[in-house]
């Protein structure tokens, strides 16, 4: 939690952010990220200063549990002082012990956000999905709160002035504003208009247009003039050489084929699976993993 202290932008954590989204589709399988279609709505984790500070915070945990498809689940919440901002005891459950940082005392409108990202620690603790080494398993639960429904409440936990800052999660404004951006093209939802934060909204367009350029890299029809010479040129040395091997910098890569033409490789716009196809001119794709068809000029 970055409480008055310097915020990182940009988006340095983007390979481990992808490759959350492909271990969510390969684990969770289409049709189950389809029954997240709907994220958590402002109204359900509302949180004003009248209310009871611990019923307030369990009735907000039980709005988490029942998003997140575990009915099953019990929260018991508790308060501290401690450096982050959440902690959450993982054990056979069904009850879960969750402490708070003391600051949510006056800052309650935020709990929410703290358990998005608290109740997501149990529910891939359930699914048994974890990435080796802390950093990257909490950017696993950060990615896959916001890619099913409840991270926009850890976007809009961002706040930052000249005088002060805050940020709860482990993704940078941007990466988080990516992440929900790539929902937002999946499920047609415009997760901004539930930001009160206008740097959650700055946050949002700017990881908005990275996930565009996801859609705009060749070998995809989409992708720009320059672009498209680049793939040409490195098509040509591949085809030439008989020796293809990386193109550093670009996301496809040339593969010979014994049974066939040279074959190309490159990650799928939505879910970041890797799709092979021939090199022989216009292709249309499908993505085993997420579905998602893709026009192609290989």
């Amino acid at each position: 939690m970055a409480n008055g202290g310097p915020v990182e932008h940009g988006f340095p954590h983007l390979d481990t952010v992808r490759a959350s989204i492909t271990a969510l589709y390969k684990r969770l399988s289409y049709d189950t990220i389809h029954t997240f279609a709907t994220s958590v709505a402002p109204a359900g984790v509302a949180f004003g200063d009248i209310d009871d500070l611990h019923l307030g915070a369990q009735r907000v945990a039980r709005e988490m549990v029942h998003h997140y498809h575990l009915p099953d689940a019990r929260l018991i919440i508790g308060f501290r002082e401690m450096t982050q901002a959440a902690n959450v005891e993982l054990t056979a459950g069904p009850e879960y012990f969750v402490e708070l940082n003391d600051r949510f005392r006056s800052h309650r409108r935020d709990i929410g956000a703290a358990l998005a990202h608290e109740v997501m620690h149990v529910y891939l603790h359930r699914l048994d999905l974890y990435f080796p080494g802390t950093r990257d398993n909490e950017i696993l639960t950060d990615t896959a709160a916001t890619y099913l429904g409840a991270g926009w409440l850890l976007l809009d936990a961002y706040r930052e002035d000249a005088d002060s800052s805050q940020k709860l999660g482990y993704l940078t404004p941007e990466e988080f504003g990516y992440v929900l951006a790539k929902r937002a093209l999946v499920f047609d939802e415009d997760p901004s208009i539930w930001f009160t934060s206008p740097q959650a909204y700055t946050a949002y367009t700017q990881g908005m247009a990275q996930a565009r350029r996801d859609e705009q890299q060749p070998p995809l029809t989409a992708a720009g003039w320059a672009g498209r010479r680049r793939y040409a040129k490195d098509r040509r040395h591949a085809q030439d050489q008989h020796a293809p091997g990386p193109h550093p910098g670009v996301p496809y890569a040339f593969s010979p084929d014994s049974r066939g033409p040279l074959r190309v490789s490159f990650p799928c716009p939505t879910c970041h699976q890797r799709i092979r196809v021939p090199v022989r001119g216009r292709v249309r794709a499908r993505c085993t993993l997420c579905r998602t068809v893709l026009e192609c000029d290989t």
